[in-house]
């Protein structure tokens, strides 16, 4: 299968965001992509209230129902790493969900990100997303005419224990949209999205917010650097900071390859916890 890694800067206003993701649609269909790969958020990147201002429900959400338009008119999958979504469900959080969308532009999966980014990067540099954001609490695996996906966003990839899940559920391949900030990027991106595939004998397809954010006064920067891993561990493209589309073919044979050599998948065991 050929798949294309959207790497992206979104802005704060989502219609404009639509506009610019359009002809990529249509660039990654002209290159023989049948699976397209968006980051996190592609939607809105800002600050909580102004995500607060232009989030909506799916029906109404601009880029979700053009996006489904594109995946109709190209006749591909659509991998829409994740929305800024307002859920029915009375929370008054927004949630972080994934639509995974078939060539006919139907939603063939959703998934709502598990672990919220809580952090302290550094005295300058806290992240609270729980507060915007209610976490899911269910895994999903796609299974698709391409390959069986695993769902997954951002600072999920900090927990192993959800890919392992997923491959033991038969994901073949796991999807890891992400707006990674620079900092933890740097030190941390590369290693984990490796150790991902190693583990569970699956391609890892990354694609990345990159570059800078502005909204009013706040400014964002992202990493960048979408990534297609190997079930080996070869890093088989890297999209550097600059924004725009990879394209790489994934030969499925070497997950079960990789499995058959190291199948780990097959030998958990119980143990107890430290006293």
């Amino acid at each position: 299968m050929r798949a294309a890694l959207l790497q992206f800067t979104s802005g704060d206003d989502p219609e404009e965001n639509l506009a610019r993701l359009r002809p990529l649609v249509a660039q990654a269909a002209a290159g023989g992509a049948q699976l397209l790969c968006t980051p996190e958020v592609t939607n809105c990147v800002a600050p909580r209230a102004r995500l607060h201002e232009v989030a909506t429900n799916e029906a109404r959400d601009p880029v979700l129902a053009g996006l489904r338009e594109e995946a109709a008119r190209h006749g591909l999958w659509i991998a829409l790493g994740s929305l800024a979504i307002r859920p029915d469900d009375g929370d008054g959080r927004l949630a972080n969900r994934s639509f995974l969308l078939d060539p006919s532009g139907a939603i063939a999966a959703r998934y709502d990100k598990i672990h919220m980014f809580d952090v302290d990067v550094s005295a300058a540099e806290t992240w609270r997303e729980s507060q915007g954001f209610r976490p899911g609490d269910r895994a999903v695996v796609a299974r698709t005419p391409l390959a069986a996906l695993g769902l997954a966003i951002c600072y999920d990839l900090r927990f192993p224990h959800l890919f392992r899940t997923l491959a033991q559920a038969g994901a073949q391949v796991l999807l890891v949209p992400a707006a990674f900030t620079r900092p933890t990027g740097e030190a941390h991106w590369e290693t984990l999205l490796r150790a991902r595939a190693i583990e569970t004998g699956s391609f890892v397809l990354a694609a990345a917010q990159t570059g800078t954010h502005a909204s009013g006064a706040t400014i964002r920067h992202t990493h960048g650097h979408s990534l297609a891993v190997a079930p080996w561990g070869e890093v088989l493209a890297d999209a550097g900071r600059e924004p725009g589309l990879t394209l790489v073919d994934l030969d499925l044979a070497q997950v079960e390859e990789a499995r058959a050599r190291i199948p780990a998948l097959r030998h958990d065991r119980s143990f107890a916890a430290p006293a």
